[in-house]
């Protein structure tokens, strides 16, 4: 049974591995902003388009959040590096700490994010 909650973000063919994320707007902590989704590995996931080091958004150009080798996503402003499977930061100003995660699904050829107590529909 799909989650009623989800809201779309796009087509599953749109989001392709290693390439470029797909923007949509949230809001996090009463605050405009956005999140992302992107696919590594086959899988789905989604973050806070935020960086752990300091609250900015982490593409270079719009979608743009791996780094060369598609292994990473990348803050372009400090150059952070983080695990695109656990949002982890594993190198860089923010060492340890963590990317927001939202939480998605991709469920008929379609790709949905889910509101929590933090990060909620945003204005479009």
């Amino acid at each position: 049974m799909p989650d009623l909650s989800a809201i779309p973000v796009c087509d599953s063919n749109v989001v392709i591995e290693g390439g470029k994320g797909i923007r949509f707007a949230v809001t996090a902590g009463g605050s405009d902003a956005t999140g992302f989704v992107v696919r590594y590995n086959g899988v789905v996931y989604g973050y806070l388009n935020r960086c752990a080091h300091v609250p900015i958004e982490l593409d270079w150009a719009e979608g743009e959040f791996f780094e060369s080798s598609g292994l990473y996503l990348m803050c372009a402003t400090h150059g952070a590096i983080y695990a695109p499977e656990s949002g982890r930061c594993e190198g860089g100003p923010c060492r340890g700490g963590k990317l927001r995660p939202i939480a998605v699904t991709e469920i008929n050829g379609q790709i949905a994010w889910c509101p929590d107590n933090y990060v909620t529909a945003g204005k479009a």
